[in-house]
């Protein structure tokens, strides 16, 4: 038998910052010792030691068609028998750029990077570049990468520049953020009002994500829309997490914007390091080598990560797959909130297409200060309950969770037995 868990983090700390690669895998947030896992198939993670879990994470949200889907594997070993690396144009490249152009109509040109970071880096620069100002604008609790300049939270009053929320970050750069609440448009309207002519674009994450599940209000992403139509800015959408989750199109088709830019991750790569930046054409066209604003990657375009991104959009890009995914999330969520219920629990919880949020209060939050009065001890002990019976959900109260197309009724089933006597707990 493999080592164990313990045994293994024990052995990574000794090599690696905190004994992890990204910081929440460090269970930090919920105590205890991270799970290492050893393989994986379809809805379920096997750890080291054979025990199997089914899983809600889905290496954050990239896995939408399932783990190890056999037409992913397939098109990965096809293509890591022809090559691991260019550096150098390919066909697949442009096949993936013209599928992604097509399922989001906003996009008329689309550069390949290979983080959700690096794609939000790329925004961010081209929005400065285009409008030749330096503010963005960003919401509180939405995560953007790691990013100097969107590290940043919210400064003691609702129109103080942004403070930097990670060491290493010069105040200098930080204070080139602005930071608003999430789902207040009057809050927004205000630094137009102050700053517009400063503020070269807006940035959003459309769905929220990284605070747990929050839903914009109605109206909400028409006002950021309005904003930076009246004011000259650019208007970006992080559809990292989003994009292809929330609708076919990402939650601009859901939602009816047109944003002026957008950034996608996690499923366009099916599980291996790609993400996208595209958007409109005159804005794109600042880019190298047509324009001034520098951007470039070694293993950009990877052929790797592009035939496993092809192949999982593809399988997206099918009849009725959004509509079965969206059906199965209901299901869990609605099964959740009915134990929840049974065990007089304080409990809420939603969903949109195949994201969830799970939130220890008495209704869905709205905005990061309603995120934070969530009981987050009691999430700790059901997420410990429920790792226990074998079901796997992110190892933080303040992050969404992601059913694939490999979920069915067998899996919510015994997700909800486990959840019966978690709740308990």
């Amino acid at each position: 038998m493999s080592a164990s868990s313990r045994e293994l983090f024990e052995r990574a700390q000794r090599s690696i910052p905190g004994g992890v690669n990204s910081p929440v895998r460090a269970f930090r947030s919920v105590g205890g010792t991270p799970v290492f896992f050893e393989r994986a198939e379809g809805a379920c993670l096997w750890d080291t030691e054979g025990r199997r879990y089914i899983d809600y994470v889905g290496s954050w949200g990239p896995m939408l068609a399932g783990h190890t889907h056999p037409q992913v594997v397939a098109a990965v070993q096809e293509a890591a028998s022809r090559a691991l690396s260019f550096g150098a144009p390919t066909e697949a490249e442009t096949e993936l750029a013209e599928l992604l152009r097509r399922l989001v109509p906003s996009l008329d040109l689309v550069r390949l990077v290979c983080s959700g970071t690096e794609a939000t880096m790329t925004a961010i620069r081209l929005a400065r570049g285009h409008t030749g100002r330096s503010l963005i604008v960003k919401f509180e609790g939405c995560y953007h990468g790691h990013a100097d300049g969107l590290l940043v939270k919210a400064g003691s009053g609702a129109l103080t520049f942004g403070h930097s929320s990670s060491a290493g970050v010069p105040a200098q750069i930080a204070a080139q953020t602005l930071v608003a609440d999430y789902n207040d448009a009057g809050q927004l309207e205000q630094l137009f009002k102050s700053l517009g002519s400063e503020i070269a674009g807006v940035i959003v994450e459309p769905v929220a994500g990284n605070m747990n599940l929050v839903l914009p209000k109605p109206g909400f992403l028409q006002a950021l829309r309005a904003q930076c139509d009246q004011h000259g800015a650019v208007l970006i959408f992080d559809e990292v997490m989003t994009g292809f989750r929330v609708a076919p199109g990402g939650a601009q088709q859901r939602y009816g914007i047109r944003p002026d830019l957008t950034t996608l991750g996690k499923v366009i790569g099916g599980g291996l390091p790609l993400a996208a930046v595209g958007g409109r054409r005159d804005i794109m066209q600042q880019l190298a080598p047509l324009g001034p604003v520098y951007q470039a990657g070694t293993l950009s375009g990877n052929p790797i990560a592009v035939a496993a991104g092809l192949a999982t959009l593809k399988l997206v890009d099918t009849p009725g797959f959004q509509e079965r995914i969206s059906a199965v999330t209901e299901a869990l969520i609605k099964g959740l909130q009915q134990e929840a219920r049974r065990a007089g629990v304080i409990f809420s919880a939603q969903s949109i297409g195949s994201m969830f949020g799970l939130y220890f209060r008495a209704s869905p939050p709205a905005s990061f200060a309603e995120v934070m009065q969530c009981d987050k001890d009691r999430f700790n002990r059901f997420f410990h309950a429920m790792l226990a019976r074998g079901v796997y959900l992110a190892p933080s109260a303040y992050e969404a969770g992601f059913v694939s197309a490999a979920h069915g009724d067998a899996e919510i089933e015994a997700t909800l037995a486990a959840a019966k006597e978690a709740f308990n707990v």
